[in-house]
């Protein structure tokens, strides 16, 4: 078994990244309507170096795995600060079948307990660029709110967007 039920929820669970699927990340991270959302549409990720992220990744990553045991994508923590006990957190959903599905916020609800409630952080912030309107849905859903816009700063697809920046709070989180 390559994935182990860290986190479970009641149509998926969180599990720790096995190395196993790197040929599957790699060709996520290769997919515009993955990569356009998470500002890495202009690198080259081949398996190489997809496999130097897995050795040298210090983020706590999690694939989302649905119960049926398939992989269909990944969230984070990131730049975890016990001292202030905020941490930064990312999602990908690589399929676009999956997307729209409830994965996504059902994942994102799982892990933000994980960290309120065994990690003891208070606020954990993501970015979403503008154009992303799904992404910005699933975030708000779970309880993220806006707490500042930076204005034409992203550049993809010919066209600038807005970088938003949203939080949630652990008192202010929904249960």
């Amino acid at each position: 078994m390559k994935y182990f039920k860290k986190i479970e929820g009641r149509n998926l669970y969180l599990s720790p990244i096995s190395e196993e699927d790197v040929i599957k990340y790699t060709e996520w991270m290769n997919d515009f309507k993955v990569t356009d959302g998470i500002n890495m549409s202009t690198k080259l990720i081949d398996i190489k170096s997809e496999k130097e992220w897995f050795n040298n990744n210090k983020d706590m990553v999690f694939a989302i795995v649905k119960n049926n045991d398939e992989l269909i994508g990944n969230v984070s923590l990131n730049k975890i600060n016990y001292l202030d006990r905020t941490a930064e957190i990312g999602i990908c959903i690589g399929n676009e079948n999956n997307r729209g599905k409830g994965y996504g916020s059902e994942a994102l609800s799982l892990i933000i307990k994980y960290a309120f409630d065994y990690h003891n952080l208070n606020n954990i912030m993501l970015r979403v660029y503008s154009f992303n309107k799904q992404a910005i849905k699933c975030y708000e859903k779970v309880g993220f709110k806006v707490f500042g816009v930076r204005n034409n700063c992203h550049f993809c697809k010919g066209e600038y967007c807005d970088e938003i920046y949203m939080q949630i709070i652990n008192e202010f989180r929904k249960e």
